[in-house]
């Protein structure tokens, strides 16, 4: 076994520093509760609704009489297995973490009335309320809701992208609000679909489906190595020289997705926190093997 090979091992079983476990726990419950709050407080008193399975879970809720926490919470555990599989250990535990405390504040906030009984104020800020809340759970390596861990899985099968897919399902899913509610809902249901989508973006800062990433570092090789065998990713090694020294350096390329971008940087901070790291959105990928391996 190389000195590389024990490194990696050894880096593999490293554990996050407790701090940036207690902000990312910190910040996946807030974001939990805002989406429970935009959710609670905002668009379900007004029979509006949000996509994917938050929006199942929402028109089963009213159909049947039960509460809208036990809907969240059953209809994505199958998702955050496929979560495990897809993205790792880390991104499940953080997404269903996320989804508890999403169920039990959705549970907490029921009994509340509506803050405003407006349908189009209650639309664009239960929207954007929404949406910051998923945003920050997102950047914190997590997610609130399954659709996209499907899209990412039938995004193998299928000649689509994964926000083609989405877009395919979210658009059934509004749609039979119209026969849930009204259509004058369903249309509402869009709009705070757009907002939050839009919130989301601008709290992430940008969600492209796929991302390249530039690494430059003394410790390109174990970097490298990492994310192949944690993230399932490729990499290419490209030969860089630096302008002002003249110094020959390896750099790391890499097209990764969005919900890996939280690893990634934990990645390749815990080999070389000195390292430079350059990630850009990219809007579309086409060749290569951009599919997952396996996940450690």
């Amino acid at each position: 076994m190389t000195e590389l090979e024990k490194a990696l091992i050894h880096q593999q079983h490293r554990k996050l520093p407790l701090s940036k476990i207690i902000f990312r726990i910190i910040a996946i419950t807030i974001g939990a509760i805002l989406m429970a709050t935009g959710l609670e407080i905002f668009l379900v008193p007004n029979n509006v609704i949000d996509g994917g399975i938050t929006g199942i879970s929402i028109m089963i809720s009213h159909i049947t009489g039960w509460k809208l926490g036990l809907f969240l919470f059953i209809l994505n555990l199958p998702f955050v297995y496929m979560g495990y599989k897809q993205m790792g250990k880390t991104f499940a535990f953080s997404t269903i973490y996320g989804i508890i405390v999403l169920s039990i504040f959705t549970s907490f906030f029921h009994p509340i009335p509506a803050f405003t009984e407006d349908i189009l104020l209650a639309t664009v800020f239960g929207g954007m309320i929404l949406g910051i809340g998923v945003g920050l759970v997102i950047r914190n390596g997590g997610a609130l809701d399954g659709t996209e861990i499907l899209a990412i899985v039938i995004n193998k099968k299928i000649p689509f992208s994964v926000g083609q897919i989405i877009m395919f399902m979210n658009f059934f899913i509004l749609g039979t609000a119209g026969f849930v509610f009204t259509w004058d809902r369903a249309m509402y249901s869009v709009l705070a679909y757009v907002i939050a989508s839009k919130a989301i973006d601008t709290v992430v800062q940008g969600l492209e489906e796929t991302k390249s990433v530039w690494i430059i570092s003394d410790n390109a090789d174990e970097i490298g190595t990492a994310v192949n065998d944690r993230l399932g990713r490729g990499v290419t090694y490209l030969k860089g020289e630096g302008a002002f020294t003249g110094e020959n350096r390896k750099v790391v390329f890499s097209i990764i997705s969005r919900l890996e971008e939280s690893k990634l940087t934990t990645i390749v901070e815990e080999i070389d926190p000195s390292a430079f790291l350059a990630i850009a959105d990219i809007a579309e990928v086409r060749g290569g093997n951009f599919k997952k391996k396996n996940i450690h």
